[in-house]
């Protein structure tokens, strides 16, 4: 997630620059490129898990796709990239080779830090679902919170619930606890 702590670039720079050879752990924000500086242990263990989880559960059930950590797309607004992101067969077969999706990933996660904004976070959700995500999980590891957020809907499940993919990797779930332990 971008937050007040992350490392913004001084220099102005076009976004087909970035596009063209995006550094690891950055976005494109407003013209300038920003670190992804946050990662705590948690946050990583936390996007390993659900990457192996949604990996897994798509080989299981034989769903084609990728699964991605921390891989660029381009979003209507600015360049991104998602702590966790499915990408669907049909979107692997037509940009699977590419630096950068030229859109959001169908399935994506950001995991939440306590130094994230809420209206930049939630401003970042509404920019996936408008760039064609369909959906996106914010995780909250401190206060054990998942809001999933869809064009339809805005569900939130908090500890002690389990929670569940809406449109993309039909039929996953996980209890809420053992997700973000």
């Amino acid at each position: 997630m971008i937050t007040s702590t992350a490392i913004a670039s001084e220099q102005s720079i076009p976004l087909q620059a970035w596009l063209e050879n995006p550094p690891p752990h950055s976005e494109w924000i407003d013209g300038k490129i920003v670190e992804k500086n946050n990662m705590t242990l948690k946050h990583s263990k936390i996007q390993a898990k659900l990457a192996t989880l949604w990996r897994n559960y798509q080989n299981q059930h034989e769903y084609d796709g990728e699964v991605y950590t921390d891989v660029p797309c381009r979003t209507n607004k600015q360049g991104r990239s998602p702590d966790v992101a499915y990408l669907t067969p049909e979107l692997v077969e037509q940009y699977g080779n590419e630096k950068v999706l030229p859109q959001s990933f169908p399935l994506t996660a950001e995991i939440i830090s306590p130094t994230d904004l809420a209206e930049e976070v939630i401003a970042k959700a509404q920019e996936y679902i408008e760039s064609g995500c369909q959906e996106v999980w914010l995780l909250f590891p401190e206060n054990r919170w998942i809001i999933i957020i869809t064009q339809q809907s805005r569900q939130i499940y908090i500890s002690g619930e389990t929670v569940s993919t809406q449109l993309i990797l039909s039929g996953f779930s996980i209890a809420v606890d053992e997700l973000l332990s």
